[in-house]
């Protein structure tokens, strides 16, 4: 697969860094893209290029903006001249409460967990179909079972793994489309007690939480050897949906 470009929204940390390492290893060059990481962003390229010459770089943009999602696809396409994978990672999450819901929630949550995946999905799309290319949606386990606290997210997310089955349909059948739905990978971000650690742990089959390799390799499963799988949703989530 040396040369194949994948392109990775919001790459440089957590899960999406972690993609970027696996789908590296299965030989793809990698295009970074970034809003605020510019650090991380730029050094995940660097020791990838240390591995292997010339196989990654970086792209920035708030993929909320006016135009950037053209940008990012044309410049990750420009890299080696095609589009083989376009993961869409990049998300917010956070909690909103009934009543308090602003419209810049709804716009920021809505915008990054559905309008920018499709947009990005169609933009990618000339490109996917000359490469007969995949694209993988990051979903989540709350798009089949609502989160309480985070109701616009949850809602987003439903919007997102409506998303992949749609342009399954929509795209086939040059372009695979397929999701994966993280369970408990890495904690949030913000404060979390080790009461409420327990609790969440306490209703997953394995009663644990998972890595963040369990879902790279997912990926690069549904990317490089799923040829026959389009419009599914794989469930990395320990058990958790299987629970009461």
């Amino acid at each position: 697969m040396t040369e194949k470009s994948v392109l990775i929204t919001g790459g440089a940390a957590r899960i999406g860094a972690r993609i970027a390492r696996k789908l590296h290893q299965a030989n793809m060059d990698i295009i970074i893209h970034y809003r605020r990481s510019d650090k991380r962003a730029k050094a995940l390229a660097v020791e990838l290029n240390a591995e292997r010459a010339d196989s990654a770089t970086t792209v920035h943009g708030d993929l909320l903006e006016s135009g950037v999602i053209d940008r990012v696809v044309r410049k990750a396409a420009a890299f080696n001249n095609r589009l083989d994978a376009l993961i869409n990672n990049a998300s917010t999450f956070y909690p909103t409460e009934i009543g308090e819901v602003t419209e810049k929630h709804w716009d920021d949550l809505i915008g990054t967990n559905m309008k920018v995946p499709f947009f990005l999905s169609q933009a990618a799309v000339p490109w996917l179909k000359k490469s007969r290319g995949c694209i993988v949606n990051l979903v989540d386990i709350h798009a089949l079972r609502p989160k309480r606290g985070y109701l616009v997210y949850s809602i987003a997310k439903a919007a997102n793994a409506m998303l992949v089955k749609s342009l399954a349909l929509e795209l086939g059948p040059e372009i695979r489309v397929n999701g994966v739905a993280p369970g408990v990978i890495l904690w949030p971000e913000h404060d979390i007690s080790d009461a409420e650690k327990q609790e969440v742990l306490s209703r997953i089959a394995l009663q644990r939480p998972g890595d963040p390799d369990d879902i790279a390799e997912t990926v690069v499963f549904l990317v490089t050897g799923a040829e026959y799988i389009t419009g599914q949703i794989i469930a990395v989530d320990g058990g958790r949906t299987v629970q009461q």
